[in-house]
C-alpha cells in the first residue's frame, strides 16, 4: 500500500449489556462516554473518518445531538465485528479501525499505531496492540487477554490463561498477589483494538467460529485458526474500559486530574 490509506474508524456501541445497560450513555464528567470515545477518536492522525456502529434509537439520537456519523445496525449481531462489518459493507475504503465503545480514553496514536502496522506489512490482514503485563494480579485474571508473538511481531495465540509459563521463573507464578515482574518477564497484554483490511474484515465475519475460539471466547483465535497473520505491535500506552460503574469513578479521577 504505497498511498496514504483511506482509514474509517468505526466504534460499536450497543445499549444491551447484561452488566451495564445502556453505557455508552453513561455520564463521565457530565458528557456521554460514547462522546468520549468519538472525540478520542478524531484526534488520530490516520482516521480520515470515525462512524458510530448502533442498535439503539437512544444511542443514534446522541450521536447525531454532538454532531458525529451513526450508522443504525441489526440487533441481530452477536459481535462487534459483526456490527462494524455491517458498517464496512457500504463504505469506500481501505482499512476499518474497530475502536471499543467503552474505552473513553483510548489513546490516538494507539489507532494511529494500528494503521500504520498494515502499512508497513502489506502482507497482513489484521493489526493489533499489546502492552507489558507488570503485575502477577494482571497475569492471573482471564479477563485480561494475554499474548505471545514470533521474532516478526505476528500473533501466535492468545489466551486468557498465563502465557507463556516459564517453568523456572517464580514471577511467572499465576498467583493473584501484588506485586510486580522484573523487567525481562516478556508477558504481554492484549488490547482490543484492531484495523482491518476492509475486504478481510467482510470475509473473517463469514467465518464459522472455530475451536479454539469457542474455548477461550476469543474471536480473534477465528483468524489465526484460519491460518492469516495478526500483525501485534508494542504499545507504551494502555487503555482503561469500563466495565461498571466503579469504572467510571476511576476515569473520572483520571480526567479530572489533567
Amino acid at each position: 500500500m504505497t498511498a496514504k490509506p483511506n482509514v474509517v474508524v468505526v466504534i460499536p456501541a450497543r445499549w444491551g449489556s447484561v452488566r451495564f445497560p445502556g453505557k455508552p450513555l453513561a455520564e463521565i464528567c457530565e458528557k456521554p462516554m460514547i462522546v468520549w470515545v468519538i472525540e478520542q477518536a478524531r484526534q488520530a492522525k490516520q482516521a480520515s473518518d470515525v462512524i458510530v456502529a448502533t442498535d439503539d434509537q437512544r444511542i443514534f439520537d446522541a450521536v447525531e445531538g454532538v454532531g458525529g456519523k451513526v450508522v443504525m445496525t441489526s440487533p441481530e449481531h452477536v459481535s462487534g465485528s459483526d456490527r462494524i462489518a455491517e458498517v464496512a459493507s457500504d463504505l469506500n475504503c481501505d482499512i476499518v479501525v474497530n475502536v471499543q465503545g467503552d474505552e473513553p480514553l483510548m489513546p490516538p496514536v494507539n489507532i494511529d499505531q494500528v494503521v500504520q502496522a498494515l502499512v508497513d506489512h502489506p502482507d497482513v490482514p489484521v493489526s493489533t496492540l499489546m502492552v507489558p503485563i507488570t503485575s502477577r494480579v494482571e497475569l492471573a485474571d482471564p479477563n485480561v487477554v494475554k499474548v505471545v508473538v514470533d521474532k516478526r511481531g505476528r500473533a501466535l495465540y492468545f489466551s486468557r490463561s498465563p502465557i507463556p509459563h516459564d517453568r523456572d521463573a517464580q514471577s511467572f507464578s499465576a498467583q493473584p498477589t501484588a506485586g510486580g515482574f522484573p523487567g525481562h518477564a516478556g508477558v504481554f497484554k492484549h488490547l482490543g483494538l484492531y484495523a482491518y483490511r476492509r475486504s478481510f474484515l467482510l470475509e473473517f465475519t463469514r467465518m464459522s467460529p472455530t475451536p479454539l475460539e469457542l474455548k477461550e471466547k476469543l474471536e480473534q483465535l477465528r483468524i489465526l485458526e484460519n491460518g492469516f497473520s495478526i500483525q501485534v505491535v508494542q504499545s507504551e500506552h494502555d487503555s482503561i474500559g469500563v466495565d461498571s460503574k466503579e469504572d467510571l469513578v476511576k476515569i473520572e479521577r483520571i480526567l479530572t486530574s489533567r
